[in-house]
């Protein structure tokens, strides 16, 4: 909890770390002025230090315990049962800790059971339109369908998800879960823990949304699911991150054609013009890309991947 609280989405050091040492002996050395493992370089390992040092807080770790009552939400870590796996795929940088709102189901069920759906915030009618109608039908056939939350795109298919069928959705937010970011959503996300779902977070109760943290949700809603729907997007929308990262994994990504004369519909074109994303039309599109088989035939672990991807992935400029 308190190396969640004081890390940043993605800290690659500190995963290294966790990964080698644990938690408590990573908190140890943090607070210390203890060698740091070989494989850190020193200069990056000191200012790893400095930075998370100055951000330690007395009574934080109180203070989060009291959030979490006051706003009825748990918080699972690797160790715990209901810690989806697949979030293991991203290596070093998979979060350290998931806080939960909700009913966990969704986030035990297979893999294959789970899709998510992205795509523009400043999404058109037809974006919505398609949004909508696919995500009424995959929650039609038991699908979790898994969003950032965000208007446009994430919104349609939620509300499709949660009003028509009372399907089970996932949505990852950027901050702490007491501060729901678009504040708009609030009834949406209402909605969706009403009706079994799911909201997660890998920032601690009290954690602002920034544009990092914006970035790195799209690691978590590409590596939660068999697949990866972007339904509209411009070209320069966050939800190419998550394609690209999806892709990364080795899992499928699909697009959605629309007018070859909308900025909106630019980003999944480049998507499939690129090879990065199949085109889909449909739920049963999206379900044979799902299948476990084929799933598994291509995927791979994030961390395994040239470090120019895991780059380039992560939205970084080098």
């Amino acid at each position: 909890m308190t190396l969640a609280a004081v890390a940043e989405p993605a800290d690659i050091i500190t995963g290294i770390l966790v990964a080698r040492l644990g938690a408590v002996e990573t908190l140890t050395l943090l607070e210390s002025r203890g060698t740091l493992p070989s494989e850190i370089d020193s200069a990056e390992g000191e200012l790893w230090r400095r930075r998370l040092a100055a951000r330690l807080s007395p009574g934080e770790t109180e203070r989060i315990n009291a959030r979490m009552v006051q706003r009825d939400l748990r918080m699972i870590t690797p160790a715990d049962e209901a810690w989806p796996a697949e979030l293991n795929h991203l290596g070093t940088s998979a979060p350290l800790a998931l806080w939960l709102k909700g009913d966990v189901f969704p986030l035990t069920v297979p893999i294959a059971e789970r899709v998510t759906i992205a795509g523009a915030r400043a999404a058109t009618t037809y974006g919505d339109h398609i949004a909508g109608d696919l995500a009424t039908d995959l929650a039609s056939r038991g699908k979790v369908i898994v969003t950032g939350g965000a208007y446009g795109i994430d919104a349609a298919a939620i509300r499709a998800t949660t009003a028509r069928f009372h399907g089970r959705s996932i949505v990852v937010l950027a901050g702490g879960l007491d501060r729901p970011n678009p504040t708009g959503h609030d009834d949406l996300f209402t909605d969706v823990t009403a009706a079994g779902g799911l909201l997660v977070g890998e920032l601690p109760p009290g954690a602002a949304p920034t544009k990092w943290r914006f970035l790195q949700r799209g690691r978590l809603l590409a590596a939660l699911s068999s697949a990866t729907i972007i339904v509209e997007a411009g070209p320069r929308s966050a939800s190419l991150n998550v394609a690209t990262i999806a892709h990364a994994l080795g899992r499928p990504v699909a697009a959605i054609p629309g007018p070859l004369t909308s900025p909106a519909s630019a980003g999944t074109h480049r998507l499939i013009q690129d090879g990065i994303a199949t085109l889909v039309m449909d739920a049963d599109d999206v379900t044979a890309l799902t299948d476990p088989a084929v799933r598994y035939a291509a995927e791979r672990t994030f961390a395994a991947a040239p470090r120019r991807t895991q780059r380039r992935a992560a939205g970084v400029a080098r």
